[in-house]
């Protein structure tokens, strides 16, 4: 099965359980209408990292707090920073779709997550192409929200990557992202090659949710 039908049903919650023909059919059906609306933007920008200590550093002049973080950019010297949307036209494609008909509001909305996490697959594998020509590797993603990196670096974040005049992305008060089917990330780069692209489910200890993807 495609990659990303996967991904789609795993957010659906199916976890191993078989899946009806009629969700398959409305999850190909909204994979068309992403590739149809769907406006695909990022930006991306280097910065140096200074680490004082496991959960303390800087990104740029940007001062961190993260424990989670700070594990995962250790050993790097500069850090890539990025933001990436889907565009408004999703937004209006889910919104559609819940007025007429909630199951397949769901699945849109599963399918756009899966879409944007694509996307940004793309982007990562983009820069690691980049930076191996340097001998520097990339170490996983990681976005606010996750463990400890609180969701409230969001906001420098933006700001740093002038995501509003790059992309369009811009942030609620309760640093909600607009468009919705946004990310921000932050990705170490280092002299030292690890073993690992991905992440959540990789790194999660949660081994019982619902949403959880196959790792073994």
């Amino acid at each position: 099965m495609e990659s990303r039908i996967q991904e789609a049903i795993r957010y659906l919650g199916y976890g191993r359980n078989a899946v009806d023909q009629e969700t398959l059919d409305m999850v190909s059906e909204a994979f068309l209408q992403l590739d149809q609306c769907a406006k695909k933007r990022s930006v991306c920008r280097i910065f140096q990292l200074e680490q004082m200590a496991d959960d303390r550093f800087k990104i740029g002049k940007l001062d961190v707090k993260s424990k989670g973080l700070g594990k995962n950019l250790k050993g790097c010297s500069s850090v890539a920073v990025f933001g990436a949307t889907l565009g408004i036209e999703v937004d209006r494609l889910i919104q559609r779709s819940s007025v007429r008909n909630m199951a397949k509001a769901v699945v849109v909305q599963a399918c756009a997550a899966a879409y944007l996490e694509e996307y940004c697959d793309q982007i990562q594998e983009e820069l690691r192409r980049e930076k191996e020509k340097e001998a520097l590797y990339l170490r996983p993603r990681f976005s606010p929200g996750y463990g400890d990196f609180s969701i409230e670096y969001q906001r420098p974040i933006v700001q740093m990557l002038d995501a509003a005049k790059k992309i369009g992305l811009t942030l609620t008060d309760s640093c909600m992202m607009v468009p919705s089917k946004s990310v921000t990330a932050v990705i170490g780069i280092s002299e030292t090659s690890l073993p690992c692209h991905r992440q959540g489910c990789e790194i999660c200890t949660k081994t019982d949710c619902l949403y959880r993807r196959n790792t073994a």
